[in-house]
């Protein structure tokens, strides 16, 4: 495919509704409007902007436009709460709303009661706006069992549960056509789309509309789009294609096939090629396609691109010296009406509830934990495997490099109790202190793993060990994310929380894609011989150099 087509559509204008005018970012009309529809008033807010737009793991992405704000889900796997929303008013600068799915409940595996539930979860699921009702809908199907619907009238919520559907839809697309009609698209090599009830609530038909030739191989991770009258499933090639399908004769098809990029280089240096992702509109009628890069250890990092279109309805990104740029100029929007929340920082946990920038490694009890005074973290689990430990609590690693330090309380600590800051994933370390016969002690700890069926398969080795005074501790983290090799993570502490003293070795962070989500920082407190303790955390930095 031609990767130069400068041309884009002439005659664009906004999906206005009924409903207040709001954009679905599913149905994206472009018929019937002037060619200055596309040159509404707007502002650039920066002269450009650098990829990745964010330097934190969000996979699976699908975007869209609501108005003037722009939302986006992502995969989470086992973390609770699940699909993340972000919210952004320029395409570039993101904040965590909320959470699509408040809880895991598909099984007690979720609960690390018994069972785990580590890889399996939320996977790539679908966000879109439905203005007839004025809410957004999140879409997705678990352990390719069944698919779930969640509804919401605000992105940060709260959301709850529509519907549970027997078809699992798997790495679906949703499209809120321009009659209301919900279609799904979904399925891996072999693409099927689904029209649902009006309420959304059960499937009216399922019809198979396209077979992925042996050429081209697997396709998965459906966006679905109706764009100038016609219907595009947005597909991806894992890890490094891009591919389209376009109809003009409705949404069941005939569907043809086009490739948007194959082998793509990337805007991270050493990451992957960009893909699964999804296509939105702005305000003034340009187009970008939001996509992934493999970027481990720190997982897959969200980068943006602007697209043009063909004359005859084929979308090209636009490269910059044949490659996913690393600059742009910044896309053209009003002015945002506020900041958006760092996602670095303090976190006091002055609020009773966690703020959305957290996530559990799978769901929490929620009787051993309480925020507002501090984050208060109570034995949950008597183990002495960190991966079968309920209530550790997880924090993304901002990129390319950033620094977790956490002031710990560990007065309420009893004998046999393990408390601490772990750079977590299927191999692991951590510094914190370890509690027994009376005594506490400092120590990193390595040699935390999991085999490919994420049974654990080492509990930790303790490598470096240091006495404790008085009954708080400042523990340091600091990861380099930058992928292609390991990287090093190391730990440090300090007794006042101005210097700090470095502890253990360097601890080399596994760059492997099949646990697929990246390195995460983590606050733990588990038992290993009775339930009862607690340590208390009254501030939370992440920072970068």
């Amino acid at each position: 495919m031609d990767m130069s087509c400068p041309r884009q559509f002439p005659d664009r204008r906004q999906a206005l509704t009924a409903a207040g005018g709001l954009v679905t970012g599913a149905f994206l009309s472009l018929a019937g409007a002037s060619p200055a529809a596309a040159r509404e008033p707007a502002t650039a807010l920066a002269a450009a902007y650098t990829n990745p737009v964010i330097w934190q793991d969000f996979a699976d992405i699908d975007v869209i436009r609501v108005g003037d704000t722009f939302y986006a889900s992502a995969s989470t796997m086992h973390y609770s709460p699940g699909a993340p929303v972000l919210r952004s008013y320029d395409l570039v600068n993101w904040e965590i709303a909320g959470h699509s799915v408040p809880v895991l409940d598909f099984g007690a595996k979720y609960d690390l009661n018994g069972a785990r539930g580590y890889v399996r979860g939320i996977w790539a699921s679908s966000l879109a706006y439905r203005p007839s009702n004025r809410t957004f809908y999140w879409l997705g199907q678990i352990d390719f069992a069944r698919t779930y619907v969640y509804t919401a009238t605000a992105a940060e919520g709260p959301w709850s549960r529509l519907t549970t559907i027997n078809t699992p839809y798997y790495d679906a697309g949703l499209l809120v056509d321009t009659d209301d009609t919900l279609y799904v698209a979904y399925g891996n090599t072999t693409i099927s789309v689904a029209q649902l009830s009006p309420d959304g609530r059960s499937q009216v038909r399922t019809q198979q509309v396209f077979t992925t030739p042996s050429s081209v191989g697997t396709l998965e991770g459906s966006r679905f789009y109706k764009i100038n009258g016609q219907y595009y499933i947005f597909l991806t090639r894992p890890a490094n294609g891009q591919y389209i399908l376009k109809s003009s004769g409705g949404p069941f098809g005939p569907y043809t096939m086009r490739q948007v990029l194959l082998d793509l280089r990337g805007p991270i240096p050493g990451g992957g090629v960009p893909h699964q992702g999804g296509l939105v509109q702005t305000q003034g009628g340009a187009w970008y396609y939001m996509a992934f890069v493999d970027a481990y250890p720190g997982g897959r990092m969200p980068a943006l691109a602007p697209v043009t279109w063909t004359s005859d309805g084929w979308p090209v990104v636009q490269l910059v010296n044949g490659a996913w740029g690393t600059s742009y100029p910044a896309p053209a929007v009003p002015a945002p009406p506020r900041q958006v929340t760092p996602m670095t920082g303090v976190d006091t946990f002055d609020r009773t509830t966690l703020a959305p920038r957290w996530e559990w490694n799978h769901n929490p009890d929620n009787t051993k934990w309480t925020s507002g005074n501090g984050l208060t973290l109570r034995t949950a689990t008597v183990t002495n495997d960190l991966y079968a430990a309920r209530n550790t609590l997880t924090h993304r690693i901002q990129g390319p490099t950033s620094t977790a330090t956490v002031q710990l309380d560990h007065s309420a600590m009893r004998d046999g109790d393990r408390a601490g800051l772990a750079l977590l994933r299927d191999s692991s370390a951590w510094i914190g202190l370890k509690r027994d016969g009376g005594v506490t002690r400092l120590v990193m700890v390595n040699g935390l793993t999991m085999d490919s069926n994420w049974n654990t398969t080492g509990t930790g080795v303790e490598v470096a060990s240091a006495a404790v005074t008085g009954n708080t501790i400042w523990l340091r983290a600091s990861a380099d994310i930058r992928p292609g090799s390991a990287r090093p993570g190391t730990f440090s502490y300090s007794t006042d929380g101005t210097g700090f003293t470095r502890l253990g070795p360097a601890f080399s962070m596994g760059n492997d894609w099949r646990f697929f989500m990246g390195y995460r920082f983590a606050l733990f407190n588990h038992a290993t011989q009775a339930l009862g303790g607690a340590v208390r955390v009254p501030r939370f930095e992440l920072s970068t150099p």
